[in-house]
């Protein structure tokens, strides 16, 4: 289910209505906005069927780490094929910004040179670490947090309390995907708010406790989870403009947060050091 995007929704039927499909589109934006949704409801839209096994589109996603030069090329050699049942060859990249440069290049040749009738959807939350030569030759949709009375009068529609309605935007803010995943299971609810209070505890902490708990986060298996979801506490402390934390320790906060996400997300970084540096600055 989509919620919010009208004003892109009505931008991407107007292409279909159109019949002049860009080659490639960039669907950039937070995490959890919705973005894949709306790539796989546009090419299904495109087909006229759903893509479940369908064989004239390909998702590329990143195999750990990154998304190799090889799956682009096997990517490469499928667009070039004639489509099967559909009036074109789709293909969408999740989280592109995964691609090493080696496949980024190997992909710019796809871009410059489009061998047959294709469209192309690159999702991304980083399209900067994308290269300019890629940026340039793709059409970019931007993807915003969605507005409150969207998201509250879509959970209204259902059969929770008022209180958790209001647990459930404050921890998604703006996110539809991440609202969705709260309002299917509540135990996550109140797992995010023991989390919020151990931040609060730890930020007022010693640095030697700090430091046991970055090793702690460091070998747990949701450390990306725990510092998405500080970074929306930090963002509604900024957007608030309230508590014993100034504008600009937040800010930087943030930064250094959003660096440590993509950094132990993407890369092979230290998490250990990684997280130990993030809590000097809380």
């Amino acid at each position: 289910m989509i919620i919010g995007h009208q004003k892109q929704l009505n931008y991407l039927e107007k292409i279909i209505e159109s019949k002049n499909i860009p080659h490639a589109l960039l669907f950039a934006g937070e995490e959890k906005l919705g973005k894949r949704l709306i790539a796989f409801e546009f090419i299904e839209k495109i087909f006229g069927e759903i893509l479940i096994n369908h064989p004239d589109f390909i998702l590329v996603s990143a195999e750990g780490k990154q998304i190799q030069i090889e799956q682009i090329r096997e990517l490469n050699w499928r667009l070039s094929l004639k489509p099967f049942k559909a009036p074109l060859k789709a293909a969408i990249i999740d989280q592109a910004h995964l691609m090493s440069w080696e496949a980024q290049n190997c992909f710019l040749k796809t871009l410059e040179e489009p061998k047959g009738n294709a469209v192309l959807i690159l999702v991304t939350e980083y399209p900067n670490f994308l290269l300019p030569t890629v940026l340039s030759r793709c059409q970019l949709i931007r993807f915003r947090s969605v507005a409150k009375r969207e998201i509250m009068a879509f959970l209204k529609e259902k059969e929770i309390s008022p209180e958790n309605i209001e647990k459930i935007w404050e921890f998604s803010l703006g996110r539809p995907g991440l609202a969705l995943e709260l309002l299917e299971n509540s135990d996550q609810l109140k797992e995010k708010e023991e989390k919020i209070k151990k931040l609060v505890k730890l930020s007022n902490s010693p640095l030697a406790i700090r430091f046991q708990y970055a090793k702690d986060l460091s070998e747990s298996q949701n450390v990306i989870d725990t510092l998405i979801l500080w970074l929306s506490y930090f963002r509604k402390k900024l957007i608030s403009s309230i508590g014993d934390i100034s504008l600009a320790k937040t800010e930087k906060i943030l930064a250094v947060l959003q660096k440590t996400i993509f950094l132990i997300s993407t890369t092979n970084v230290n998490t250990k050091l990684a997280l130990e540096i993030l809590m000097m600055e809380l």
